[in-house]
């Protein structure tokens, strides 16, 4: 009964982005893929709303369309071709910050404010040990940047003028990284926030997976274990979402897609302190997840080898799709997308 009525709102929701299917029976969910012109794997995304969507990939690339993924511009910062930019933040159609991946002075943030058409680069890592994963912005003015451990913890970047400028924040606030812990630059979510002042950071590589939490925007931080998967430089928390600062979900594995991932995924109903395996995970490694709009309970998760959903809060998934994406997020107009590999991009519809 619950998943009929899950299931009723969301045909209500997705509405906006497909007719509902004539036939009787419970709608099926598809990804409607866009021709985005590049061949470049876009693990970076920010979807504004049906219309715009910034994405971000290998290549230096940055892509933005503004009539629904219909035509893409490549709107790449010039002379980032050897670069990776793995996350991108959007607030508009004019305005955007990304973020390029990699060891010492490869990790740097770019932000534009004319759709791309010129860029400044507002931040180069000059810390040969920093290798910088993840940004997340809690409003247009603040926002956060995180790099792999040096000198034993995680470092965080922080912006209070809507990336025109960064500050290295003091790390006495950060709990020591165990040994080989580490974040995965693999959807750009791998530091989320939700609200004004919280914001979550996920790891792997080391013996235990593990989440970080911080509720001052980064100065004092938390951690616990997760039950996803460890042990493994190849093992870890990949990505979450937070509906509010209690609910969330995370989603990881192992990416060598020759090993299995049977505990995949996870939820939180207390803002992190505590997590719970996924009675049903997903069947295999997932990179990216977001909550649905408009549904208390239901979410997304994307990965290499498929797409699942979510009625019940993380604690059960069902594969809809089996196409590769590696990243997946919402808008507050009810459309949600994804991307990855091959320029792949999706919209989320009614099939």
């Amino acid at each position: 009964m619950k998943l009929r009525i899950a299931l009723g709102a969301l045909s209500a929701a997705l509405v906006l982005t497909a007719p509902l299917p004539a036939q009787a029976g419970p709608p099926r969910l598809g990804w409607e893929l866009k021709q985005t012109g590049t061949t470049e794997r876009l693990r970076g995304l920010s979807p504004v709303s049906g219309n715009v969507v910034w994405a971000s990939g290998s290549g230096g690339v940055v892509l933005r369309t503004v009539n629904g993924g219909r035509t893409w511009r490549n709107v790449s910062p010039p002379g980032t071709e050897a670069l990776q930019f793995r996350d991108i933040e959007a607030f508009d159609a004019d305005r955007a910050v990304a973020l390029s991946i990699g060891e010492g002075t490869d990790s740097r943030v770019y932000r534009t404010e004319d759709g791309g058409r010129t860029w400044a680069e507002t931040f180069r890592n000059d810390e040969p040990r920093a290798f910088y994963d993840c940004l997340a912005f809690f409003d247009r003015r603040h926002g956060l940047a995180m790099s792999d451990p040096v000198d034993g913890r995680f470092r965080i970047l922080a912006t209070d003028d809507g990336g025109r400028s960064w500050q290295v924040l003091p790390a006495d606030g950060m709990p020591d990284a165990l040994p080989g812990e580490a974040g995965f630059a693999a959807s750009g979510q791998c530091l989320v926030a939700s609200g004004s002042r919280d914001v979550w950071l996920a790891a792997g590589g080391a013996e235990r997976a593990r989440v970080f939490h911080s509720g001052d925007r980064g100065r004092t931080w938390t951690v616990t274990d997760t039950p996803i998967p460890a042990g493994d430089p190849a093992r870890g928390v990949f990505g979450l979402a937070f509906r509010d600062r209690h609910r969330g979900i995370a989603v990881g594995g192992d990416y060598r897609p020759d090993q299995q991932s049977p505990s995949a995924g996870a939820a939180t109903r207390d803002g992190g302190r505590t997590w719970h395996p996924s009675s049903a995970p997903p069947p295999a490694y997932r990179s990216g997840v977001a909550w649905l709009p408009h549904l208390p309970f239901a979410a997304v998760a994307v990965g290499p080898s498929g797409s699942d959903v979510t009625y019940s809060g993380g604690r059960n998934w069902e594969t809809f799709d089996s196409g590769s994406f590696d990243t997946v997020s919402c808008t507050r107009d009810l459309t949600c997308w994804a991307s990855g590999e091959q320029g792949r991009v999706g919209r989320l519809v009614l099939k």
